[in-house]
């Protein structure tokens, strides 16, 4: 029989059993290391409420539970959690479920690109430009990490940054490409007539 996880599988979660496996720690830990080791690229915790509400569903589903709580002179109580022997197996699990599966994800830029043609050509390009901008900067910096790490850390402890430099890579060259053809005119329309023509038929965008 399949095993069944209590928990919601989220990426997040994943971080918090994943640390939690290495060592008991309080949340604040938790977030001291996700941004130290450059995981808040990978999970989003700028929300610390997130954060803390994603402990708090481990906790009620048994895949956490509390070591125990410290309270010092000056500064608020701090819980310290640790993996409960049902949260070792749901990590094992999800582990294995995120990397075999490719999840149906939906991701914005997509949808803002299915419905590209609702903005005149030129501005299409401007904000394809901007973005290309920004990932280029986002680009390089993965890049001069993994150049600066490359030899220093092992390989094992560098693949999720291989990974987002390799799709940041191919994401530029497919940016290229679509505002050099924007800037040629290969690539353009007629925003009025598109909206003239669905308005003809009846029909929606794409």
């Amino acid at each position: 029989m399949a095993f069944r996880h209590p928990s919601t599988l989220s990426p997040l979660a994943l971080v918090v059993l994943a640390l939690l496996d290495e060592a008991p720690m309080y949340p604040y830990r938790m977030q001291q290391l996700i941004r130290e080791r450059g995981n808040d690229q990978l999970v989003n915790i700028r929300n610390r409420a997130s954060l803390y509400q994603t402990i708090t569903r481990l906790d009620r589903d048994g895949l956490i539970e509390v070591q125990g709580v410290a309270k010092t002179e000056h500064r608020p109580e701090r819980t310290t959690y640790q993996l409960t022997e049902l949260g070792r197996t749901t990590l094992h699990s999800w582990l294995r479920e995120m990397l075999g599966t490719r999840a149906a994800e939906f991701p914005e830029f997509p949808v803002a690109l299915s419905f590209v043609y609702l903005l005149e050509p030129e501005v299409a390009l401007e904000e394809l430009t901007r973005r290309r901008a920004a990932l280029e900067a986002a680009q390089l910096r993965l890049a001069g990490m993994l150049a600066e790490h490359s030899g220093a850390v092992p390989r094992l402890f560098l693949l999720e940054s291989e990974y987002l430099n390799a799709i940041a890579e191919a994401e530029l060259a497919w940016l290229r490409g679509i505002a050099a053809d924007l800037g040629t005119g290969r690539l353009g329309w007629n925003t009025a007539a598109i909206r003239a023509q669905y308005a003809d038929t009846g029909e929606s965008g794409s």
